[in-house]
């Protein structure tokens, strides 16, 4: 198994790298996230497009780096460290106002989330997906891509404003399954909101 992750990942990654190093020379204070992402995603997607090999290279990349055996985590930090070290510092330069350690939580939902995506579906699936029955090029179809998985990086991190209307959320679930577990208790009653549930909609306190 190590043998088959380093044919496959070792080129992917030395690819990436040289990518990372090329733009940085060519750019070097004009980069945001969406190019870092793709600076990740291109040469992946290049090598799907492989006669050999390159259907099915998108799905195990995305099992690999969801997979949580130790085997496999451990193989993964020591020898792609360095890797993750380098575009934990691109994508650190890009957003420089986000603490690392958020940062470092950010990245690690953003990948984990299209890991799975990638894991779960052959790369023409997505690609029908993310073109939904329209004619697009790779950079389009990347941009699509891209624009699902960077907002994980740049939006509101627990703003009070979401706060506050998750736990006007966490009050209306309180009444609501107070509700269900009485009708569940009484099978004679009805289902509807409580009084006060009803209250609360009438008199807008639900406000987003």
């Amino acid at each position: 198994m190590h043998e088959l992750l380093s044919q496959r990942l070792d080129r992917l990654n030395l690819e990436r790298l040289n990518l990372l190093s090329s733009c940085e020379k060519q750019w070097p204070q004009d980069t945001d996230a969406t190019a870092v992402f793709a600076m990740l995603f291109i040469p992946a997607f290049r090598i799907s497009h492989e006669s050999v090999g390159g259907k099915s290279f998108m799905r195990l990349l995305g099992r690999v780096y969801s997979d949580r055996s130790p085997f496999i985590r451990a193989y993964l930090q020591e020898h792609y460290r360095p890797i993750f070290g380098r575009f934990f510092e691109a994508f650190s330069r890009t957003l420089p106002d986000l603490p690392r350690s958020e940062l470092g939580l950010r990245l690690h939902f953003g990948l984990k989330a299209l890991s799975g995506i990638l894991a779960g579906e052959d790369m023409q699936k997505l690609i029908d997906d993310l073109s939904m029955g329209e004619t697009i090029n790779d950079g389009e179809l990347l941009a699509r891509l891209i624009s699902l998985i960077s907002p994980i990086l740049t939006a509101p991190f627990g703003s009070p404003a979401q706060i506050r209307v998750i736990e006007q959320v966490l009050q209306l679930d309180d009444a609501t399954a107070e509700a269900a577990r009485k009708a569940i208790a009484e099978p004679g009653s009805d289902t509807q909101p409580t009084p006060g549930v009803l209250e609360w909609l009438k008199e807008g306190r639900l406000a987003l």
